[in-house]
């Protein structure tokens, strides 16, 4: 995959702030690519692709999944951020 964002997710050791600079594609969904994972995994269980291919979709929802999460972590984030201004 040539976007590394589709393929690197949070890292435990990143800080918040390493979180929080991660961009996403201007038209970047967090629904749509939940929606985008579970019709690939619908397809997989399908059974009817090749093999090359189940590894292809797979490391495809993989790299979805993982942007999933860091938005996740991002949003996160910016709630704690939230509550401890509330909290000051």
């Amino acid at each position: 995959m040539s976007n590394a964002s589709e393929t690197d997710g949070p890292d435990p050791g990143q800080s918040a702030e390493d979180i929080n600079r991660v961009e996403f594609p201007e038209n970047w969904n967090y629904e749509a690519s939940v929606a985008e994972v579970e019709a690939t995994i619908a397809e997989i269980e399908a059974g009817d692709l090749a093999l090359e291919e189940v590894f292809e979709q797979f490391q495809s929802a993989v790299g979805k999944l993982k942007q999933c999460e860091t938005f996740l972590n991002q949003r996160q984030t910016q709630v704690d951020l939230l509550i401890e201004t509330l909290n000051d």
